[in-house]
């Protein structure tokens, strides 16, 4: 009898271990789930102006890119999973140009590596626009958001450009004036521009001069965007999900949340 009684109390003790084994636990007993998705809408747009693609920082653009797309799809470093991405293009052969928005499916479940090729073939070198034209990206951004009923979702438009407007007048200050954000002020509360890989010149006439009154914007010049990849910030021989560096000097120098100031 007494044999019995121990066999049982035995197979009662380690039940709980049969039914949660193979089941994995955080540090502090709670089942691990993967990262959902934020409300956060990411568009990104790529200048294949001449002017640009042509340039020295366009190759290091398309490869910081990759990099970025493929922290915010998966969670790295903090960085929120996007509710929905579209990726194109900015310039154009005709003033008011449509140009094709790639979804987020198109760079999920994809290494790094593998982003930047697509991005490649999505903007190939050989492929450049005569100018860049902001007015008709902002307007398609406007369209989708809309389209989408993604209206009242934050938005964060992340452009890769030289920053230097082809279109809107002969001063430079009327080209910068010329730049319309209307469409986009009524898309949500927070809505923020960011415009990368200008030079400091450039990036004050976007802060300065584009007439705003909803939309926050933040500029970084291409010899600041170019620091990413410093083996002080992207270190050598660690994984991609490790480069907590990597992740920080993203969120101070391109995810940065910027004062609104309007601009009339």
């Amino acid at each position: 009898m007494r044999t019995l009684s121990l066999a049982v109390l035995l197979v009662a003790l380690l039940a709980p271990a049969r039914l949660t084994a193979g089941v994995p636990v955080t540090a502090s007993g709670a089942e691990n789930s993967p990262v959902k998705p934020g409300r956060l809408v990411l568009f990104v747009g790529v200048d294949i102006s001449g002017s640009f693609m042509n340039g020295i920082y366009f190759d290091d653009s398309i490869d910081f890119l990759a990099r970025y797309i493929h922290a915010h799809l998966n969670g790295l470093g903090g960085m929120e999973i996007p509710n929905a991405m579209f990726v194109g293009s900015i310039g154009g052969v005709n003033k008011g140009e449509a140009k094709t928005l790639f979804p987020i499916q198109t760079f999920q479940d994809r290494s790094v590596e593998e982003i930047a090729a697509q991005l490649r073939v999505i903007f190939p070198r050989k492929k450049e626009n005569p100018f860049t034209d902001f007015n008709a990206y902002f307007a398609q951004v406007a369209e989708m958001v809309d389209a989408k009923k993604l209206i009242m979702k934050p938005i964060s438009i992340v452009l890769l450009t030289d920053g230097k407007p082809d279109l809107g007048g002969t001063s430079r200050s009327q080209k910068f004036r010329g730049i319309r954000l209307k469409p986009l002020e009524n898309l949500s509360r927070n809505i923020t521009l960011r415009v990368l890989y200008t030079d400091a010149v450039t990036a004050k006439g976007w802060r300065d001069e584009v007439p705003r009154k909803r939309v926050k914007v933040w500029t970084q010049d291409a010899i600041v965007m170019a620091e990413w990849k410093d083996p002080r910030t992207l270190v050598p021989g660690r994984t991609t999900a490790t480069q907590q560096k990597f992740f920080s000097w993203v969120k101070d120098n391109v995810d940065f949340q910027p004062r609104l100031r309007r601009v009339n």
